[in-house]
């Protein structure tokens, strides 16, 4: 049994949404891909997908193999590929799309690392918070947390993002009591523009959804929370960049008992350079230091769903 091609045919058939189209792009017969899909299922103990007449879908267990196995197979075909290479003797030229916040607070010592340890690539970082599709904007690899999908690309999550709505204790106190996510209509809000306006909430019975009228919007997270510090509203922000002023009483976390849905940071690259080493070796970088992404929950201790891959054909 080829655990590897097995696994290859697997991405194949996610892919593609069929066993038929995934054996016509491998060149190999229906019943072939059929067999190795059911002997990885087999091995692994699982079902990998729903199967109907109609359609064909990954089962949660499935979408938790698929985006283990990619990575892990990208960087084993890149071994295969270039067996002995050293960080030294690797280049290249990498244009990397990143957020900025996330690059301000967390990343601009893993690319000042990257580039010392990998003196012959040359990197074009920009910084941005919109969605990009790298294929079509010409970026190497894209980091973000608010996505579509786009085909043709390589997608690996690298780790949760935690949000929530905080105030300073001066605010609270001059204002009304915040005791659901509707009264913040009555509020002043600082927005996030890459976010918008319509602010998002879980319940016991299911997401709320308000849209609020922001007193402040920007698209540089840490001007909402200059404003938040200063008393001038409530500010919905990844916990990573309020976690210090959160601990030294600054600001509050509020409404806890109605949590902000979590998001996931995710590197996206084009197939065609999602192989090659100099785009391995950062991602890898990226997922050692977002591995240790501060989180919160407030007092809901569900885990958030793994983000979707998004392939050729997906909606």
């Amino acid at each position: 049994m080829d655990t590897y091609q097995n696994f290859k045919t697997f991405q194949a058939v996610a892919q593609y949404g069929s066993f038929s189209r995934a054996a016509h792009q491998l060149g190999l017969a229906a019943s072939v891909v059929t067999k190795r899909v059911n002997q990885l299922e087999h091995q692994l103990k699982v079902t990998l997908f729903k199967r109907s007449t109609r359609q064909l879908i990954l089962t949660e267990v499935g979408r938790r193999y698929l985006e283990r196995s990619r990575l892990a197979l990208v960087d084993f075909d890149g071994l295969l590929k270039d067996p002995g290479r050293s960080p030294g003797e690797v280049e290249d030229f990498l244009r990397v799309k990143a957020p900025t916040s996330l690059t301000t607070f967390l990343l601009r010592d893993v690319i000042d690392a990257y580039e010392r340890d990998f003196p012959r690539v040359r990197l074009e970082v920009v910084l941005m918070d919109r969605s990009v599709n790298p294929v079509a904007e010409g970026f190497d690899l894209a980091l973000g947390a608010y996505w579509v999908s786009f085909g043709g690309v390589t997608e690996i999550p690298l780790c949760q993002l935690d949000r929530m709505i905080c105030a300073s204790p001066d605010y609270i106190a001059n204002n009304p009591r915040v005791r659901h996510p509707r009264d913040l209509a009555d509020h002043a809000c600082l927005s996030f523009l890459p976010t918008g306006n319509a602010w998002v909430f879980e319940a016991k019975q299911g997401q709320v959804t308000i849209e609020v009228t922001p007193r402040l919007s920007s698209n540089d997270a840490q001007i909402l929370i200059a404003a938040a510090v200063a008393g001038r509203g409530i500010a919905l922000v990844s916990y990573y960049m309020v976690r210090d002023l959160i601990g030294s009483g600054a600001l509050v976390p509020l409404l806890p008992e109605f949590p902000v849905p979590a998001l996931w940071i995710k590197a996206v690259a084009p197939d065609r350079r999602a192989a090659v080493p100099a785009v391995q070796a950062l991602i890898g970088r990226f997922q050692e230091a977002l591995g240790q992404m501060p989180r919160w929950r407030g007092l809901d201790d569900r885990e958030p769903e793994m983000p979707k891959v998004g392939f050729v054909g997906n909606p």
